[in-house]
């Protein structure tokens, strides 16, 4: 069940996500630069995400001109690595998602079949394109993994919601 609905026009909560091949941070939901796309995937056991993320990598270029790409799951620091270096991804893969920060962003939290599915609970997928100033632009969220954004309609789309100053639309 989600915790609560993320209100787009608003401002994300000020979340912080781990690094898996650095030592550094990425935060969310405050001023910057640049847009940022954060893309939510269940975790390393999950074979429709790596499919997903591969696609993004390979289209990582046309994404990074625009805006930066941020990737997080509940996985452990390894099993974030692993996946890095086994499907050679280029974007920002954090790791450790806490159910609190899977609950502010209103996501669909899920308890594992089993311990070999994960060892904890996990969130279900979800994107997330923030304006510079840390508010929500637009936001996709499915409660399975065989719901996911097409992701060359969603870059065009944020091409032209940034190119033309788009408001946010959904609001009511």
């Amino acid at each position: 069940m989600i915790a609560n609905k993320p209100r787009v026009g608003e401002p994300v909560d000020k979340l912080s996500f781990s690094v898996a091949d650095g030592e550094g941070s990425i935060a969310i939901g405050q001023p910057k630069d640049r847009w940022t796309m954060l893309f939510v995937y269940r975790g390393q056991h999950c074979p429709r995400c790596k499919r997903f993320l591969s696609k993004l990598n390979q289209a990582l270029p046309s994404w990074a001109e625009l805006l930066d790409v941020v990737v997080v799951s509940a996985d452990s620091k390894e099993k974030a690595l692993a996946d890095k270096k086994e499907f050679g991804w280029e974007f920002d893969l954090c790791y450790g998602l806490t159910e609190a920060q899977m609950r502010s962003l209103g996501l669909y939290i899920t308890e594992p079949l089993s311990e070999s599915e994960a060892s904890g609970l996990f969130s279900e997928p979800g994107a997330f394109a923030i304006r510079p100033d840390g508010t929500l632009m637009l936001v996709d969220i499915s409660n399975g993994p065989a719901a996911r954004p097409d992701l060359e309609e969603l870059l065009d789309g944020m091409k032209f919601n940034i190119s033309n100053n788009r408001p946010v639309r959904g609001t009511a």
